[in-house]
């Protein structure tokens, strides 16, 4: 690990760490605690892929979609309005709204080729985002003058990973740059996640080989073609699997570095606590 002891932790110049786990658990609001200090580098891997790698991706499904529509056809033909996504840290809903959803499209899905397709530009744009992590650890002081980093990553970080492999190579660069943090959440944090997801669900990156398996089972038990599939139906149904299959592969992304929980993370008023924290896992 980065910091191999609470001592060394407690004495270290700058802070540099990455915090990881299914999204509700608390990494936004970590994040957000540490950044509102002044003294915290907040790098975002969602808001990087849909700026940096998926943002022509984005602005040109949008352009697609105004290109049906006479008037906002001539207009852009013309360069006479522009379209772009307005994505904050606070408003990832474009690279979402842009993963989609497969199935009827009637209901707003698309054919499973184009969201398999799509679920692979997000591959490799959380990757090549991961893969950012050092630079802009070293931007965020170089540039910047802050003395602290955190990495905010997305749920999927551990479909991209073989966490069980010493030499993985994302796994060491990253633990080479930051503390790994794993936060996890307990049975009741789970329920509470499906719940919140079944009322507004939510486009998700799966793992090719996972989202294969649970597309033609969801075909088999439901007794339907691509073309009749609920949308929203099949994501729900996908995402408590999702979340089964990704428990153990965070447990496996854990012995990198320290793990605290749903609650803990919660509980986080000041900086200080954050540290405070860190320290007694370490």
């Amino acid at each position: 690990m980065l910091y191999s002891s609470a001592s060394e932790w407690r004495s270290a110049r700058r802070r540099s760490v990455l915090v990881y786990g299914m999204s509700g658990l608390g990494k936004t609001h970590m994040s957000n605690l540490l950044r509102a200090s002044g003294s915290w580098f907040h790098y975002s891997i969602d808001y990087r892929i849909g700026t940096r790698y998926m943002g022509e991706y984005i602005a040109d499904n949008a352009k697609a979609e105004a290109m049906k529509v006479p008037f906002l056809r001539n207009l852009l033909m013309s360069d006479s309005i522009y379209i772009g996504s307005n994505i904050t840290f606070d408003n990832l809903s474009p690279v979402a709204t842009y993963l989609g959803k497969p199935g009827d499209p009637e209901r707003g899905g698309l054919p499973m080729a184009e969201y398999a397709r799509r679920q692979e530009q997000f591959r490799l744009a959380e990757i090549a985002a991961l893969r950012d992590t050092a630079r802009f650890a070293q931007r965020a002081e170089a540039l910047y003058g802050y003395p602290n980093f955190i990495c905010d990553t997305g749920g999927s970080i551990c479909e991209w990973v073989d966490a069980g492999n010493d030499d993985d190579a994302l796994m060491r660069e990253l633990s080479a740059n930051c503390l790994m943090i794993w936060i996890r959440g307990d049975d009741a944090h789970t329920a509470e996640l499906v719940r919140r997801f079944d009322k507004a669900p939510k486009p998700m990156a799966y793992q090719p080989e996972f989202l294969a398996r649970v597309w033609q089972e969801y075909l088999n038990e439901n007794k339907c073609s691509e073309v009749t599939v609920n949308p929203d139906d099949f994501i729900r149904y996908t995402y408590a699997r999702a979340l089964a299959h990704r428990q153990p592969r965070y447990e496996a992304m854990a012995r990198w570095g320290i793990t605290v929980t749903a609650d803990q993370v919660a509980a986080l008023q000041t900086p200080e606590d954050f540290d405070d924290l860190v320290e007694s896992c370490l």
